[in-house]
């Protein structure tokens, strides 16, 4: 079957199924990194439970803590330099699966900070969880807006 000059410019004739709209093509990998920056902090939490009860080196916990930061800071910026973007859809994902995903990191705070946990491990907890109540919303509110037609600036 031929694609018409019509079609390749996404506009389908009656009766076709129409593809898609999807913000993330020829885009750089934002699932990517926000998944990427994910499993930072999930290594990082291994690496820590694995020394428990006993204490663990923080040197390498700090460098992963670290550049899951980093990699969100950089997911973040690569979401923010989009331009045709369904922005409402974003924001309206990430404003309440960050509400839900905060509620989970003060649970898992809180259980921290009653379990007796203290200083440097409780700090890089607190930066994990931040990280993971950051990180979780920002991929999903991509992921549903990507598909999304942006609105015509007015």
């Amino acid at each position: 079957m031929e694609v018409t000059e019509a079609q390749d410019a996404g506009t389908l004739s009656p009766g076709a199924p129409a593809a898609p709209h999807d913000a993330f093509s020829g885009r750089p990998p934002i699932p990517l990194v926000c998944v990427l920056s994910m499993a930072l902090v999930l290594v990082s939490g291994i690496y820590l439970a694995a020394y428990l009860p006993r204490h663990a080196p923080f040197g390498p916990a700090v460098a992963l803590v670290s550049a899951a930061g980093v990699v969100l800071v950089l997911a973040v910026a690569l979401v923010v330099r989009l331009r045709q973007f369904a922005w409402d859809t974003f924001f309206v994902v990430v404003r309440w699966t960050l509400l839900a995903y905060l509620v989970i990191a003060g649970i898992l705070e809180y259980v921290f900070v009653y379990d007796g946990t203290r200083g440097t491990m409780l700090v890089l907890l607190t930066l994990s969880l931040f990280v993971f109540a950051v990180d979780i919303p920002v991929l999903l509110g991509f992921s549903v807006a990507r598909f999304q037609v942006p609105r015509a600036p007015s």
